[in-house]
């Protein structure tokens, strides 16, 4: 991780489906040796609450000791018995006010599953930490989708609370991202894929979006 974070769109990883807590933990560390790693959202992905807390167990603490936030996206109690930085929601407007009702300001509170314009303004009205365009686990094709990025450029554009974007399924996708003004691009597949050099890949990600993402004003 740099000491300093860029004031440019940063990366932001999604854990992967179906990986054993002592290799995601590995390829997780390996992932943010490659540079500047904003946060790590870990997606229960249908594990009973007892693996998926087990799984949180290996993998929090390690991703915090490198600067990484960690935010749960599953059941909300495994952040706090596990020290996670916070909890995303995808369960819609009431899902999420039950969230921040309950965690914030002491967590980090985030939302997901906007799917148009009047679906992100609801639930953008609650005040969440982020919104995130995409779904986990469908960074299946080699760019973004073209409706995430859409939502992105609208929502930097209007909105001032911050956005993540879900990156497509190689790493140079970061840019396209990047382009729409979003504050944080998410990538799984590209860093976590069968066969990738995680480190590698985080590296890659951070010199594309040093050379091609617009830097954002910062407070004088």
């Amino acid at each position: 991780m740099n000491d300093t974070p860029p004031t440019r769109c940063r990366l932001v990883l999604a854990a992967p489906a179906g990986a054993d807590r002592a290799s995601l933990a590995a390829r997780i560390a390996d992932a943010c040796a490659g540079g500047d790693v904003a946060s790590l959202i870990l997606p229960q992905y249908g594990l009973d609450d007892a693996a998926f807390q087990a799984l949180a167990e290996a993998v929090v603490a390690p991703a915090q000791a490198q600067g990484v936030a960690v935010m749960i996206a599953g059941e909300p109690r495994i952040a706090a018995r596990t020290g996670a930085d916070g909890v995303h929601a995808e369960g819609g407007r009431a899902a999420l006010a039950d969230l921040i009702d309950r965690y914030q300001p002491k967590m980090m509170v985030g939302a997901g599953g906007a799917k148009d314009r009047d679906a992100a303004l609801e639930l953008g009205e609650l005040r969440p930490d982020y919104l995130f365009f995409g779904r986990f686990g469908y960074d299946t094709k080699t760019e973004p989708h073209a409706r995430n990025l859409a939502l992105g450029r609208w929502w930097s554009e209007m909105v001032e609370i911050p956005c993540l974007v879900l990156g497509g399924a190689t790493v140079e996708s970061v840019a396209d991202v990047a382009a729409t003004g979003a504050e944080f691009v998410v990538l799984s597949t590209a860093v976590f894929g069968e066969g990738v050099d995680a480190t590698a890949a985080v590296a890659q990600a951070n010199r594309i979006l040093d050379e091609t993402a617009p830097a954002f004003e910062t407070a004088s």
